[in-house]
């Protein structure tokens, strides 16, 4: 969404966006119910409808946000993966499966599989490609749990 639109719309709109406003104070200070919520939101969809925001824009901007939101952690967790490769626990599960844990990630997989399924603190980033970095942190880990085991 561009800011050149949105600046062009307000001052085109002003009187109209203040009128809204005041409804909106108005009905957020007097209704005292579930109802002062509905109505506070049929204000703000009626102004993005007025606007010309389409949802398809809506929906346009929250998957970007999305993207850069996942993208973002998991660059993140990539680093922080190198970084706690040396505190990570490898479990060797009864159906062939493994487990690495370390304090802020948590891969689960199959030997030999192209996908893992990465958690990173809490939070689901799914199946990942096994990249070299990955290989890296599963290699590490392996070895940190052959090491304890001696």
């Amino acid at each position: 969404m561009d800011t050149q639109v949105w600046s062009q719309f307000i001052r085109e709109n002003w009187l109209v966006i203040v009128i809204a406003l005041v409804l909106l104070f108005a009905v957020v200070n007097l209704v005292k119910t579930v109802l002062k919520w509905a109505i506070v939101i049929i204000i703000v969809v009626g102004l993005f409808i007025y606007s010309g925001v389409t949802m398809d824009q809506l929906g346009n901007a929250v998957d970007k946000v999305k993207e850069g939101t996942v993208s973002t952690l998991k660059s993140e967790a990539q680093e922080v993966m190198l970084k706690e490769a040396k505190d990570a626990v490898y479990t060797v599960n009864d159906d062939g499966t493994f487990t690495i844990t370390s304090p802020n990630i948590e891969v689960k997989g199959t030997a030999g599989q192209d996908k893992v399924d990465v958690t990173f603190r809490g939070v689901s980033l799914g199946k990942w490609s096994v990249t070299d970095t990955m290989k890296t942190f599963i290699e590490e880990a392996s070895k940190q749990q052959g090491a304890a085991g001696k």
